[in-house]
């Protein structure tokens, strides 16, 4: 299979180029500015095309996207949140599974570059060792893996849509690393360069805000609350983003102060690591306090001791606590649930740990109006 035995897959052998190595007839103004949209059976992202750095990787691209050779391949190979491999021709035949990785290879010759395989680096694969053998197929980083770098040719960036890729990297493989399920391409085209979308929640109305209820889904039941834009704007619309990116689930109550507050958000809490986007989505707050009283019920920031500190964590007022009033940002209010967060307050504790996990399984969103 053709990838570094370092990445976690064995390597290829063969795969000697038997005709000349391609050259691209298009110059740099013609492939500068494009993105590729990959469209798969689970899920789309979009590939910010690099010339300078390849262009003849770029340029064979281009070329191969237009004959539509992808159509219809399989990522073969992959290592889970880590590396996914597709782009060989012989994918597209199922019949032909034993012979995946070994196809599209010996086309054209390595450009080696500055470039890094950061997250969402896509490179070429080729046979260790030489030069004159990559083509077809490539190589995505779900996360950086600089044991890459110098060895692979690297021509595109994931611009959008890295949980895709992510998803398709936890795919199962057999003991080679091969596999077991397919996910395939659908179709791949090309653009002229779009700017990213602006991030969820970024463009929505104080009173389309106001229509959200967040569920939070916890081993003591579920708690619902009702959000607060008029208060705490940017506070909403970033606990709306994190919360359908996924960043909350899986995390714990990690602090139980009983008459004071229960408290979750803290990211070393949660079961599995975040993504490079959910991580790219957390951002220090600007401090937005109001009048509205620290009352049993009330949702509000955690922070450290700038104002400006807060990002996730977040806690739910079990008492009167008037020493946090104008100091700590409101964003919303339970409206349901309040016996679930009674059940988590009476969580044994040692100092304001508790004994046993309180688990956040997951914040679901929805609207008024809505199931």
């Amino acid at each position: 299979m053709a990838l570094l035995a370092l990445a976690g897959l064995p390597a290829a052998a063969g795969a000697q180029p038997t005709q000349e190595l391609f050259v691209t007839p298009l110059g740099l103004d013609e492939m500068r500015d494009k993105q590729a949209v990959v469209e798969t059976t689970a899920g789309t992202f979009v590939i910010d095309l690099l010339p300078e750095a390849a262009p003849n990787h770029v340029g064979l691209f281009l070329q191969t996207v237009e004959e539509g050779t992808y159509d219809g391949t399989a990522f073969h190979a992959m290592v889970a949140r880590g590396i996914v491999q597709g782009g060989d021709p012989i994918s597209a035949d199922p019949a032909r599974r034993d012979e995946y990785g070994r196809g599209g290879l010996g086309l054209v010759a390595s450009e080696p570059s500055d470039e890094r395989h950061t997250p969402g680096t896509v490179s070429s694969v080729g046979v260790p060792g030489n030069p004159a053998s990559e083509g077809l197929q490539f190589l995505i980083c779900v996360v950086a893996q600089p044991g890459l770098d110098g060895a692979h040719t690297i021509w595109g960036r994931v611009a959008e849509g890295l949980p895709v890729v992510t998803r398709i990297s936890e795919t199962p493989v057999d003991a080679q690393g091969k596999a077991t399920e397919r996910i395939e391409i659908v179709s791949v085209s090309v653009r002229d360069w779009q700017p990213p979308p602006p991030p969820p929640f970024t463009t929505e109305t104080v009173d389309e805000l106001a229509a959200y209820r967040a569920v939070l889904e916890t081993s003591a039941g579920p708690i619902t609350f009702e959000l607060f834009p008029d208060r705490a704007p940017g506070h909403v619309r970033n606990f709306l983003r994190l919360s359908q990116a996924g960043v909350y689930d899986g995390m714990a109550f990690h602090r139980v102060a009983p008459g004071f507050v229960i408290q979750t958000g803290f990211v070393p809490s949660r079961g599995t690591p975040l993504t490079e986007e959910q991580r790219s989505l957390i951002a220090n707050l600007e401090p937005e306090f109001s009048d509205t009283p620290h009352v049993k019920g009330i949702v509000s920031m955690a922070r450290g001791d700038d104002p400006a500190s807060a990002d996730t964590s977040f806690f739910i007022v079990t008492g009167r606590a008037a020493e946090l009033d104008g100091v700590y940002t409101v964003f919303g209010r339970v409206v349901d649930g309040i016996d679930a967060v009674d059940r988590i307050e009476a969580t044994p504790v040692d100092g304001e740990t508790p004994l046993q996990r309180v688990d956040l399984t997951r914040v679901r969103l929805v609207q008024v109006g809505q199931p």
